[in-house]
């Protein structure tokens, strides 16, 4: 659970998360999240457009091999600059 500030959020307080392994955990959680609103706003799963499991699963698939690559040349502009 995410700390927000002036929200009261019951079991979260300052032991917990003045603690390292919260602030990695929100690292982590920043980038899973970022991934799944790309998928879900600029790879259209938001809402299926496919009837059937099996279609539907392949642009599942379809759109998570789209975001790798884009990301793979991301990262390989950056190694080489």
């Amino acid at each position: 659970m995410a700390c927000k500030e002036r929200v009261q959020v019951p079991g979260l307080d300052q032991r917990t998360t003045t603690k390292s392994g919260y602030q990695t955990s929100q690292r982590i959680r920043k980038r899973v999240e970022e991934i799944i609103g790309w998928i879900k706003v600029i790879g259209g799963l938001r809402r299926s457009r496919y009837r059937g499991q099996e279609r539907t699963q392949a642009w599942g698939y379809f759109v998570a091999s789209t975001y790798n690559l884009l990301r793979m040349a991301r990262l390989e502009l950056v190694t080489t600059n």
